[in-house]
């Protein structure tokens, strides 16, 4: 998962291939609460591992309920009609999938409870479920302002006498998840009598009821409607577990690779993007999105928990939708009018304006930055894309903490003008779909040249290795250590029983082509290996200078250092990254320091292992392989003719990142956002 304060898109160009979704949010937190209601234990498989799911179980715990976790496996033991555990502090991050619900269910067990969450959730209304609630009898009050959380819930004698006698009434159209708070609480009290719940005003986002009314079937409870306005819960009713219940992928998320074939894949691509994990069959309101998409001109087709999506019409076309029946993916049909032949009206999204931002306000926004034409209302947005090419903008995306703005928006780095997109923040993807940036890259293609990397050059013991990996990591780009690729080699060529000699030549370069090499963090892996310190040995070295010597090993070596030039980006140290093996790379780094300096740097080191050392004895060293390195006839230590030269001797590792990333700045065609 990307953690990065922002990630550097480079221009994308065409897509292919298959994606895995991970579970659907709405369900997973649904699944949970309902296991949690029910008596008996309930195995949940393929539950979405995210952010909002993580408050939802962590809230459970703090309830009483018994929670074990495999994978995406979770084993949860409910409540059975036991009160929960209270006094407890319940912390609800954004996630008002986990927020509203559970405020409902805890007024309905009993006990005392603040739920709380972080300042945009402050900002999202929950006064309709308050006041339906209220109605009821419950005692909940506000810890801020009126009609917003933290709340409190008072029920520390237990839950009061609720007047069930009359309907309980809640408005429809602010948000559905008032209604789906209600009809999962409500069972608790319908032991005796039937309970009757009465939307008032137009019922917004129908479909996430549906998922609603489906789970709470699953759980033992059947709910009656008549036209999505009266809904009632039969007497009697009581949470059962069912057992096993697996989890959906999430439609919400599919959106964005739908709309990737529609917009990335060529008519001739027979292969195009599938989906797996959900199908047209979906029980979620957002497959419905995949209507949408073939109005827009995408050809999708699609079987049980799997869907395949290519280039129909190009450019796209421009459609008016009414899209309250698919809230959350409509964002992504916004982004998709970009790439459209006119302009795309989408109506009736009042709910947008009460997500995890204003999601209309943001839209329009950060569309109008890439050179878009954008007309807001209360409940709708106009999107009018580019007239030409040469009039897209490159941007720097402000996400707003929301990750539907983060992963609808990295869909504009497939444009026409082949500029960059910026990602600010992209981290805020946990909240649904932690993998989502990798995913993407999986089944995306650039053009090598268009893939940025960084090079980082400088002598021994300069400290190049760790400015790199620090700049990799703040960047969310590929590392290469290229000076452990001759030491893996070797070590890879004494695994497979060859001499490193003459004889063994072309066999230990086959060898090098392939080898599974990737660096995480400071570990160096060996296919699934961990070799990170069976390279630093004194043997390791040696033997590695015996294999660089080898002309067909440094020739495969030179096209497996290419591989890694992978997207998102690459940033690379080395002898010759910047000279020899990328020589266009944007931005070339050469790294120094004195030999003093160094010298001081490779004793603490040596020291902090256990190794005896003199400062004197290593500086002498290195100053000697110094001239050997910038004397030898293939590729000589040297600064690339428009590397920049940092001296890092007075400098501490965040300082030196510090400066290479204000030079990577510099060369970006967008300043960061005054928001960002």
């Amino acid at each position: 998962m990307y953690s990065t304060a922002f990630l550097d898109l480079p221009p994308l160009q065409a897509a292919s291939g298959e994606v895995h979704l991970p579970g659907s949010k709405s369900i997973s937190n649904r699944v949970l609460l309902l296991a949690a209601l029910s008596t008996g234990t309930t195995t949940v498989h393929d539950l979405l591992a995210s952010d909002d799911t993580r408050v939802m179980l962590d809230a459970l715990r703090q309830i009483g309920c018994t929670v074990d976790e495999a994978g995406s496996t979770v084993r949860i033991t409910g409540l059975g009609g036991c009160a929960p555990r209270s006094p407890a502090r319940l912390f609800m991050g954004n996630a008002g999938t986990a927020m509203r619900p559970l405020t409902a269910a805890l007024a309905l067990l009993g006990g005392e409870f603040e739920l709380s969450g972080v300042p945009r959730m402050h900002e999202r209304p929950i006064g309709d479920l308050v006041d339906a609630l209220r109605q009821l009898g419950c005692q909940i009050d506000y810890l801020g302002n009126d009609g917003y959380p933290p709340l409190r819930i008072a029920h520390g004698q237990g839950v009061p006498a609720l007047a069930l006698a009359a309907s309980i009434q809640v408005r429809g159209d602010v948000s559905s998840q008032f209604l789906t708070a209600l009809l999962m609480a409500l069972p608790l009290a319908a032991t005796h009598q039937d309970v009757v719940i009465e939307v008032v005003g137009e019922l917004i986002s129908k479909p996430y009821i549906h998922i609603t009314l489906q789970l709470l079937e699953r759980f033992g409870i059947v709910v009656e409607h008549q036209n999505w306005q009266r809904f009632t819960i039969a007497a009697g009713s009581h949470y059962q577990s069912p057992g096993d219940i697996h989890v959906e992928a999430d439609a919400s998320s599919a959106s964005y690779f739908i709309a990737l074939g529609a917009i990335a894949t060529s008519a001739n691509d027979q292969k195009g993007i599938k989906i797996q994990g959900v199908g047209l069959d979906s029980i979620q309101g957002d497959i419905r999105f995949v209507e949408a998409a073939r109005a827009m001109g995408a050809v999708v087709t699609g079987g049980p928990n799997w869907l395949q999506i290519g280039r129909g019409a190009w450019p796209l076309k421009a459609i008016d939708l009414d899209c309250n029946h698919i809230p959350d993916a409509a964002m992504t049909l916004a982004v998709m009018a970009l790439y459209a032949d006119g302009t795309t009206a989408l109506r009736n999204i009042a709910s947008w304006r009460v997500k995890e931002t204003d999601r209309i306000a943001a839209m329009a926004t950060e569309l109008r930055k890439l050179g878009a034409t954008v007309q807001e209302g209360a409940d709708f947005i106009c999107v009018t894309p580019p007239a030409r090419a040469q009039d897209w903008k490159p941007a720097s995306i402000h996400t707003y903490d929301d990750h539907r703005v983060a992963m609808c928006f990295s869909l504009a780095a497939f444009n026409p003008a082949s500029l960059p997109v910026r990602i600010e923040d992209p981290k805020c993807v946990a909240k649904t779909f932690p993998d989502y940036f990798e995913a993407l890259f999986s089944v995306s293609q650039a053009e090598t040249a268009h893939i940025p990397v960084i090079c980082i050059d400088g002598p021994t013991a300069s400290g190049k290795g760790t400015v790199a990996a620090a700049v990799a990591q703040r960047l969310g780009y590929q590392f290469l250590d290229s000076g452990a690729m001759y030491r893996i080699t070797a070590l890879a060529a004494a695994r497979a029983g060859l001499t490193i000699d003459a004889e063994h030549e072309t066999r230990i370069g086959a060898l090098a082509q392939t080898l599974p090499v990737h660096f995480d963090g400071g570990r160096v892996l060996l296919g699934g290996d961990d070799v990170t310190d069976a390279i630093r040995t004194e043997e390791a070295g040696m033997n590695a200078s015996r294999v660089s010597a080898l002309p067909a090993v440094r020739t495969a070596l030179v096209q497996l250092q290419h591989s890694f030039r992978r997207l998102p980006g690459l940033v690379a140290d080395g002898r010759d990254m910047g000279t020899v093996i990328f020589p266009d790379a944007p931005l070339k780094v050469y790294l120094t320091a004195s030999a003093a300096c160094r010298a001081e740097r490779r004793y603490k080191q040596l020291i902090s292992k256990g190794f005896s050392a003199s400062i004197d004895s290593l500086r002498a060293d290195l100053e000697a392989r110094d001239a050997r390195d910038s004397s030898r006839s293939v590729a000589p230590l040297q600064p690339a003719q428009d590397a920049l030269v940092l001296d890092n001797s007075n400098l501490t590792i965040d300082e030196a990142v510090d400066q290479v990333l204000a030079w990577w700045q510099e060369r970006q065609p967008f300043a960061v956002s005054a928001q960002g």
